[in-house]
């Protein structure tokens, strides 16, 4: 009797940002959104994941967990702990504004753009395994579904190198941790970054928490870290010698 193949787990991208949307001389320098990519056999690890997270850093069941709610010493262990977690994959995108010309992209316009950089990189992990991936973003103020429905419906329209077989053909959600806890991975992915590249009002950054989840950013034999896994933009002469660390992850 011919046995059917299993079918491939599906995929599932909680996506999350960090600085500020706005591309103004007083907003932070850099704008990073990180996905956190669970397959289905581990959405309960995940889940258990951050209930001894929770545990690990005394709150209580249920307590939202929130980087800027964490001292250093929490967000380390934050850090290392999901830079241990086999089941979780990361793909970052990363934007050094004052790398960039000018541009009039309004605050939405320019979430939109970073996410459609995310898009490409979901899709490609997605078709690398054969399988789909469903993605879910955290709640943006001001961002309506309707605005992401329009911009998924504009990009289809486009020359892009989102492979689109490769993602829910129903399209993004929005929703908040508070329903939706799993979103807080991709909370400690995303601030866990921008702490590497943007500066604090000491004018330090912080590369520790990046570099203990550099094993779990997303790795495409042969392709460059920078190309998959971590996305600058733009990745010209003057980031890549304002970042060289960025290639030894």
């Amino acid at each position: 009797m011919n046995q059917v193949p299993a079918s491939p787990p599906q995929l599932h991208a909680f996506i999350d940002e960090a600085g500020v949307r706005a591309h103004t001389p007083k907003s932070s320098d850099h704008f990073v959104m990180s996905a956190v990519i669970v397959d289905d056999r581990n959405l309960g690890a995940a889940a258990q994941f951050l209930a001894d997270l929770r545990q690990a850093t005394g709150r209580g069941p249920g307590v939202h967990l929130h980087w800027q709610n964490f001292n250093h010493v929490d967000r380390v262990h934050a850090a290392q702990s999901l830079g241990a977690q086999s089941w979780a994959t990361i793909s970052t995108v990363v934007v050094c504004k004052r790398h960039l010309a000018r541009t009039t992209m309004n605050e939405d316009h320019f979430y939109l753009y970073t996410l459609r950089f995310l898009l490409e990189r979901l899709s490609w992990i997605a078709r690398d395994s054969n399988t789909v991936m469903t993605y879910t973003v955290a709640h943006i103020v001001r961002m309506q579904l309707s605005k992401l429905r329009q911009y998924e419906a504009a990009l289809k329209g486009q020359q892009t190198q989102i492979a689109w077989s490769a993602l829910d053909p129903k399209g993004g959600r929005i929703d908040q941790p508070k329903n939706l806890e799993l979103l807080s991975l991709a909370d400690i992915a995303a601030s866990a970054t921008f702490s590497a590249f943007n500066p604090d009002r000491h004018s330090n950054t912080e590369e520790r928490y990046l570099r203990s989840l550099a094993p779990r950013l997303y790795r495409r034999p042969p392709g460059m870290i920078t190309s998959y896994g971590m996305k600058m933009h733009p990745w010209v002469n003057s980031t890549k010698a304002a970042y060289p660390w960025v290639a030894t992850l």
